[in-house]
């Protein structure tokens, strides 16, 4: 059974209203199909950047707005401290450190070649300023020192790394280092970037303001932010710059514009020019030519169903998570939704399994599908309520 749901307009935060209690089937819809087709604004292609590979996503949505080589691997460099960071913010939030911790700096961190915050052996330093140290000035020490007292040593710190990248879905990534040294089975794509990226936006946004901060001074040595769109672009506010002989110059960018936040990843660039020009182009390209609305909120009645053997005639349906969509502007008038349940549907119920999907079309194109989920627990019915639906069951 596939119910037509309205998208009637959007409220001040982008979310549509809905008309009335349930949904109507959708063969049972009005839409005059003789209507004319009204051909929407085209949209251009991509700009063409200079990077081994890139990829451009909404954050609310994940969608993909533009994207070259998304998927090869390649060295991420210092990007690898986006999941070393990730690391550490699990490990505040689940209590096993504080901020105010100090941490005895190693001979083995301080020997740290390339980029580093020039912390001395056997110094106390705050897990708070390691931080800092690690993401405004990419300090390769700093990263080794947190991954120590964190997990022991440092390989152990990556085992930490490499299982956290299997539960994000980065399957394209391999860590071998918590700084982002060159090693040979040390590598990911721009997508596991992005992707990565995204899960410190959406998980830990207490921590997100060390991405913007411009500068850190320690060891009386003050160094500036290596992301030079914080200074290019008032509305980048992360998130971070990779870059070795090998894997060329790298940058994550993230910018909200008009409450649309979108990621950028930019692997292989032949210089920091290159790579900031790359980042500032396909965030141009996805806010000019792209919007975000909120669909659904969490847990919002998407539609009302028939439910057959139940102790309840029917149920509403809803969804789990905030659903958005990121469209081409001018084209939201070809947005649509409908919900697919099975037909009959039967009890019991429960809210914590799917009895459906959401789909959501623009046009032609599928651009998601999401669980929906009963909004309360329907039993079974009774042997006399069985018989009766049995019944109008065979009699249907």
């Amino acid at each position: 059974m596939v119910l037509a749901l309205s998208l009637v307009g959007c409220s001040d935060s982008g979310a549509p209203a809905i008309e009335g209690a349930s949904a109507a089937p959708l063969s049972d819809t009005t839409a005059d199909s003789a209507a004319p087709v009204i051909e929407p604004p085209p949209v251009p292609a991509p700009p063409q950047v200079q990077a081994r590979g890139f990829i451009l996503l909404d954050y609310a949505s994940g969608q993909t707005l533009a994207a070259n080589n998304e998927h090869e691997r390649l060295e991420p460099a210092s990007l690898t401290k986006l999941m070393s960071a990730y690391v550490v913010f699990h490990a505040l939030k689940e209590g096993r450190i504080k901020m105010t911790d100090l941490v005895t700096i190693s001979a083995y961190a301080r020997s740290q070649d390339g980029s580093r915050m020039f912390v001395d052996v056997g110094t106390q330093v705050s897990v708070e300023n390691l931080i800092q140290g690690m993401i405004v000035q990419s300090g390769n020490d700093a990263t080794v020192a947190l991954a120590e007292y964190i997990a022991g040593s440092e390989p152990a710190f990556v085992d930490l790394m490499n299982r956290h990248a299997q539960q994000l879905g980065m399957t394209s990534t391999h860590f071998q280092n918590s700084p982002g040294l060159p090693a040979p089975e040390h590598y990911t794509t721009a997508h596991d970037i992005a992707v990565l990226s995204r899960a410190l936006i959406r998980e830990y946004p207490e921590h997100y303001r060390f991405y913007s901060q411009r500068q850190f001074t320690w060891n009386k040595i003050t160094q500036p932010n290596r992301n030079g769109l914080l200074r290019r672009d008032p509305s980048v506010d992360g998130l971070k710059t990779g870059h070795t002989g090998s894997a060329g110059y790298c940058l994550v960018s993230s910018a909200r514009r008009d409450g649309m936040r979108l990621v950028s990843v930019v692997m292989g660039s032949p210089s920091v020019r290159a790579r900031e020009d790359a980042s500032s182009a396909l965030l141009n390209y996805g806010f000019n030519f792209y919007q975000t609305r909120q669909l659904y909120a969490n847990k919002s009645p998407v539609a009302t169903v028939k439910v057959w053997m139940g102790a309840l005639n029917e149920v509403p349906l809803s969804v789990v998570d905030d659903i958005y969509t990121t469209v081409p502007r001018g084209q939201e008038n070809m947005l649509a939704a409908a919900a697919e349940v099975p037909d009959p549907l039967l009890a019991p119920l429960s809210p914590g399994k799917a009895a459906g999907q959401l789909r959501i079309t623009l046009g032609d194109k599928v651009i998601g599908t999401y669980p929906l989920h009963p909004a309360t627990e329907v039993a079974e019915a009774g042997i006399f309520g069985r018989m009766v639906d049995n019944v109008k069951l065979w009699m249907k």
